[in-house]
């Protein structure tokens, strides 16, 4: 059975987990978490969860039927491609609308269970449209969005989504593009900045908060040019200590995006948090950059 747009965003589930141990307040902004049924989706579940529960924050899981595919599958002459077996097979809508619904049910209680226990606030909202532009319309400036860099018909490891990039371009709040992070011998939350960048202090006080929720140390990279002054890091190392890290921070040469994945592997990289003002997307292969770090990314307004 076909669901209308109302009907739709009329279907709302909201659960609070109980448990015995006290919570401070929920914090300002939410954590959303975007669901799809890909494997993905599902590691990037567990991280928002992780994330929602350090800040006793509420939880809006987002599940989108594709209008996209929808109208795609009502061609006769589309077809579908096996993502493991590569074989071609005509896009059926009826079979499509099954499966959308099954994936709905599946991220209700795969909501549910990942943060039963937890003693979270949690809704979650089924929509109908382009998944971008519903999640665009959820989000508010103070909410991170947690979804996998590749959705159920991309191959993880590879080129960024559509939504992972159309998000990182335009979300009001933070974006963290989920992939599952290698072990390495010295593991780092790296941060990145402009020796000049208005929007260091939001970038810097995440990498401040994600340090200290994954034990891990912290690297504070700021691409400066030769003439640039020492004001900048200074500041950066006078912040980290009012907030008692031990950060390391290192002027780097502005560069191509090739050179800055280099740098960020030398420094034993798994986290990175990036500005999208940053002028590193200026740059034609910053998305070089995003593909291939398999390391989880989060775009700061």
């Amino acid at each position: 059975m076909t669901m209308t747009r109302a009907e739709a965003e009329a279907i709302v589930v909201t659960t609070t987990a109980t448990t015995d141990k006290p919570k401070a307040p929920l914090s300002a902004g939410r954590v959303l978490i975007l669901l799809d049924g890909s494997r993905l989706s599902h590691a990037a579940l567990e991280a928002a969860a992780e994330i929602a529960s350090a800040r006793n924050a509420e939880v809006l899981g987002i599940f989108v039927e594709e209008t996209n595919l929808l109208r795609a599958a009502g061609y006769g002459f589309a077809r579908e491609v096996g993502g493991s077996s590569g074989l071609a097979r005509p896009f059926d809508a009826a079979a499509l609308e099954a499966r959308m619904q099954a994936l709905a049910v599946q991220a209700r209680s795969s909501l549910q269970q990942t943060m039963a226990g937890r003693g979270l606030v949690q809704t979650l909202k089924l929509c109908r449209g382009r998944v971008a532009e519903e999640v665009l319309n959820l989000m508010q400036p103070e909410d991170l969005i947690v979804l996998g860099r590749a959705g159920w018909s991309g191959i993880p490891g590879s080129r960024l989504g559509s939504t992972a990039r159309d998000l990182a371009r335009q979300a009001p709040g933070d974006v963290l593009l989920w992939a599952a992070p290698r072990t390495q011998r010295q593991d780092r939350v790296v941060v990145l900045l402009n020796h000049d960048q208005g929007a260091n202090h939001r970038a810097i006080r995440l990498g401040v908060e994600e340090a200290r929720r994954s034990n891990q140390p912290l690297s504070v990279l700021i691409r400066t040019n030769p003439e640039d002054d020492q004001r900048v890091a200074e500041g950066v190392r006078a912040y980290l200590q009012s907030e008692g890290i031990a950060g390391r921070v290192k002027q780097v040469p502005v560069a191509s995006a090739h050179a800055v994945v280099r740098v960020l592997q030398e420094e034993g990289a798994t986290q990175l948090i990036v500005s999208r003002t940053s002028s590193l997307f200026a740059d034609r292969g910053a998305e070089a950059l995003l593909s291939e770090l398999n390391l989880p990314i989060t775009v700061t307004p």
